[in-house]
């Protein structure tokens, strides 16, 4: 009985749905889409499309990227609920938000 119930767990999966990748591009020193919404466990891949450096910093120090030069990228999972305000520590005026939910 144990072995077809796991049989059966693995077909219908546990109910938990996989949270998709986030592309953020980075380009003419901006993040685009500068505010996301993402669901926890979601996963943001950053790629830098300037011929000058960049980076990902976030203002509550969660997460921080190197520079990236073009055609870098930097990837971050998201795990809790929250509202996430970053920037690029380089070009400061540049900001966006991700939101967990």
């Amino acid at each position: 009985m144990k072995v077809f119930v796991t049989i059966l767990m693995l077909m219908l999966g546990t109910g938990a749905a996989d949270a998709e990748d986030v592309s953020i591009l980075i380009k003419n020193f901006a993040f685009g889409p500068m505010n996301v919404t993402v669901a926890p466990g979601t996963t943001v891949a950053w790629k830098n499309l300037d011929g000058e450096p960049h980076t990902v910093a976030s203002a509550d120090g969660l997460f921080r990227s190197q520079a990236l030069d073009q055609n870098d990228s930097y990837r971050f999972t998201f795990d809790k609920s929250g509202t996430f305000r970053y920037i690029c520590s380089i070009h400061p005026n540049m900001k966006a938000t991700i939101t967990v939910k």
